[in-house]
């Protein structure tokens, strides 16, 4: 942002201090994260093994909630499929059950296609915030530049999400290469949320023509807050008839681009990036699969378990003078 080129120039302002008000509960709710009981429940033990299959072909052993269960253990502990194995086997002998243990194989073969259940329609308008960031893939590390004297550039992926504002839930997720445009994906990220949206949020990256016309096709009353670029210029109808984005440039002008960001509310843009800061610190950096459909599998399942984690607790923040 401009004012933060002359930031050695300003006064310095002192960092906001807060005071979490449920500490008790939201300490439980950490240690319930390491908890066995949360990620292995009595319904995927209930329905471990697979319906008896009606067409034709083999006879699956186990059912999605199965290996959707064990790659969640996965995505946790951030454990190896063959580790996973040793888990999943382990839990089931320490309970007493009598109920086949996938190998990592299995596991591997099952993540191809596995459909994850979404996330149920409500009735509450959210505010969607979106951005994007990059996982590395798994490849050569620094020993094998350091042996071979020679330096390539790391492959990654981008992951896209979109973020409910007022919960802090994930409800969208895409995972592209590292040449796909962010605008491009707010299709595909709108078509994944059940919810009714009031409001999109997101950078300067997604100022496209294209990125206002997927909101208004499926939520015509929604507000896109999206910064207009320093050369931006208002639209041949400004005057007649002035769209979102002649507004923002309107209160830029009167404003200043600090202002129109107060009163806009796009400050809140920083919950996203937020959550993208708790993706890579409790999932981590980078994709372990070797395929897209299980890279795919791999990130709808790392954000289901944000998702838990969240709604097992989350603090309750008072600002402190």
């Amino acid at each position: 942002m401009p004012f933060k080129a002359n930031a050695d120039c300003r006064h310095r302002i002192p960092k906001p201090r807060f005071r979490a008000t449920n500490w008790a509960a939201y300490d439980a709710a950490l240690r319930a994260r390491g908890s066995l009981t949360v990620w292995f429940t009595e319904a995927a033990i209930a329905a471990w093994k697979a319906e008896p299959r009606t067409t034709q072909g083999g006879q699956p052993r186990y059912s999605e909630l199965a290996i959707s269960t064990a790659l969640t253990l996965r995505a946790v502990f951030r454990l190896a499929l063959r580790q996973t194995e040793g888990l999943i086997g382990s839990i089931i002998a320490l309970l007493g059950l009598d109920l086949p243990v996938p190998d990592h194989s299995t596991l591997s073969r099952r993540a191809e296609t596995l459909e994850v259940p979404q996330a149920r329609a409500g009735t509450r308008p959210i505010h969607l915030l979106v951005d994007s960031t990059g996982l590395r893939l798994c490849g050569p590390g620094e020993w094998l530049v350091e042996k071979h004297g020679s330096r390539t550039r790391r492959s990654w992926r981008k992951l896209h999400i979109g973020v409910d504002a007022d919960t802090g839930r994930i409800v969208a997720s895409t995972l592209t290469t590292n040449d796909v445009d962010d605008a491009s994906q707010v299709g595909p990220l709108l078509d994944q949320v059940a919810d009714p949206i009031a409001s999109f949020t997101a950078d300067g990256a997604y100022d496209q023509d294209g990125v206002y016309g997927e909101v208004a096709a499926r939520h015509p009353d929604a507000v896109v807050i999206v910064p207009p670029r320093s050369g931006a210029v208002p639209s041949a109808t400004a005057e007649t008839a002035p769209t979102q984005r002649d507004h923002h440039l309107r209160a830029i002008a009167e404003r200043g681009r600090m202002g129109w960001q107060k009163v806009s509310g796009y400050n809140w843009r920083a919950l996203v990036e937020a959550d993208m800061s708790r993706f890579k610190r409790v999932i981590g950096g980078a994709l372990r699969s070797r395929t897209s459909g299980r890279r795919a599998t791999e990130v709808t399942i790392a954000v289901g378990v944000l998702n838990r984690m969240l709604k097992l607790g989350r603090p309750e923040y008072v600002r402190v003078p």
